[in-house]
């Protein structure tokens, strides 16, 4: 049997010189280069975010003014304040609610539904969230929502 020779670069850790890592300026790139992707993704989320938030305040609006309706239907009047649909008034004969509950009174994004009776022009009433901002006016998804 024939004994081989002992090689010590097959059992010893490379040499420091053998050892190539990156620079720092390598990990400056690639963490800008992520940091970048990771920004427009996220601005893109955000953004469809608040767009089905504005959807879904509109449906909620919509709902919400289909229980005033209702309401309207059973008492024969529209209600004062939202409340009413919730709890029935003194004066109310024919009350058959609760026809919402409180917590339908705010938006997505937690602003309070706003009721305003008389509502604008002819209409007997109008539901108004004031968007992601919530102030009055404003476009895209800061834009006031009405109904009905």
């Amino acid at each position: 049997m024939k004994l081989r020779k002992f090689n010590p670069r097959l059992t010893h850790s490379p040499t420091p010189q053998r050892i190539r890592g990156m620079s720092l300026l390598e990990l400056v790139v690639v963490i800008v280069l992520i940091g970048t992707v990771l920004a427009v993704v996220g601005g893109k989320i955000v953004a469809n975010k608040h767009r089905a938030e504005a959807k879904l305040a509109e449906t909620q609006l919509k709902t919400l003014a289909q229980q005033i309706d209702s309401y309207q239907s059973d008492v024969g009047s529209y209600p004062d304040t939202l409340l009413q649909l919730v709890t029935a008034p003194g004066n109310a004969a024919g009350w058959l609610g609760p026809y919402a509950k409180a917590k339908d009174f705010q938006d997505p994004w937690q602003h309070p539904i706003e009721y305003r009776k008389p509502g604008e022009g002819d209409a007997p009433y109008q539901l108004i969230s004031l968007g992601v901002d919530g102030k009055p006016g404003g476009d895209g998804v800061d834009k006031d929502i009405t109904a009905p």
